[in-house]
């Protein structure tokens, strides 16, 4: 008699496109192991990283607005799972094996730092080369989890969480193409509400050319690029958008670099943030000693190994740190 996982297994072969990726023909994992009885290696991997440490930590991470008041803003955790909500929604439409896009979506920022790309920002100079997020979620996943033995993912959800930003090379599976897309759909459109509840932007500001192809409100926008991936990508050989919808989300892209993500007013406070973490490094590079056990037996130098203490603190948790290292009295973001 067959077990769950074959049946499952069975389903995926039976069902999902022939552009799918089937569980059964994972390429596996580095280290092999006795199959589960009643998950495929695609929802194992998806239940190791919820839960993991570095997902839990995701609640307490900045996404883009530092120290936000109120309890309606997105932090890491809420945009991962949007990013999930939408690419399970395009996978499954598109017969792509949903497993998979879920696995690759909620481990694609366990490698983010403390106040969200800023952090990647101020490490970047102690390190010798560009500190990359979706690189540290490899690494987290490879090597920082489970005590350094790391959760040994599959090929394919390793590659989908190397691989998912735009500035690295196109990942290897539909699936993981698929995040690539919903995690810009996803960003783009809740900064644009988390910016108009935090007053920076009102509806008015917004780019008229963008808002008439893609729709006047969040969902309609949200609806609109994610029923125009499914139907550009059907039968396609890659994920996309259709041009003139592709074109429209860039431009909105680049009205949110200019009026949010850059914006002149909140230039102090981003400083602030990065000499933070300047200073944590540099405090950690000179007292390894005061770094936690589990961090000094991942592979690479000291201040690789300072950078993943560091990259893995919450907002909240560098704030405190900071506080007791530097300002016992005070209070830095205020």
């Amino acid at each position: 008699m067959p077990t769950p996982r074959e049946r499952t297994e069975e389903i995926e072969e039976q069902t999902l496109s022939p552009r799918a990726v089937l569980a059964a023909g994972s390429k596996g994992r580095e280290r092999e192991e006795p199959q589960d009885p009643l998950r495929t290696v695609f929802q194992r991997d998806r239940d190791r990283i919820v839960h993991s440490k570095a997902f839990r930590r995701l609640k307490h991470k900045t996404q883009v607005f530092l120290a936000p008041e109120g309890d309606h803003y997105r932090v890491r955790l809420t945009h991962t799972l949007d990013v999930s909500q939408i690419a399970r929604t395009a996978a499954r439409a598109l017969r792509l094996n949903e497993d998979l896009t879920e696995a690759i979506a909620l481990g694609n920022d366990l490698g983010h730092t403390p106040f969200g790309h800023l952090g990647e920002q101020a490490l970047t100079p102690f390190l010798g080369r560009p500190f990359r997020h979706s690189e540290q979620s490899l690494r987290v996943v490879d090597h920082l989890e489970d005590d350094g033995r790391g959760l040994n993912l599959t090929w394919e959800v390793r590659d989908g969480i190397l691989n998912h930003p735009w500035s690295m090379p196109p990942p290897a599976t539909l699936e993981a193409q698929v995040v690539r897309f919903a995690d810009r759909i996803a960003y783009l459109n809740h900064d644009v509400d988390d910016a108009m509840r935090a007053g920076v932007l009102s509806s008015g500001e917004l780019p008229p050319g963008p808002l008439q192809v893609l729709g006047p409100t969040h969902a309609e926008r949200i609806n609109t690029l994610v029923t125009d991936l499914v139907e550009a990508s059907t039968d396609a050989t890659e994920i996309r958008l259709s041009p003139p919808v592709f074109a429209a989300l860039d431009e909105l892209r680049g009205f949110m670099f200019a009026r949010v993500y850059l914006r002149e007013s909140a230039r102090a406070e981003q400083e602030k943030a990065i000499e933070l973490v300047r200073g944590l490094f540099a405090h950690f590079l000179q007292h390894p000693e005061e770094i936690p056990p589990e961090y000094h037996s991942a592979p690479g130098d000291l201040p690789t190994r300072v950078a993943d203490y560091i990259a893995g603190m919450t907002d909240r948790y560098a704030l405190r740190t900071y506080e007791r290292l530097f300002l016992p009295q005070g209070w830095l973001l205020d």
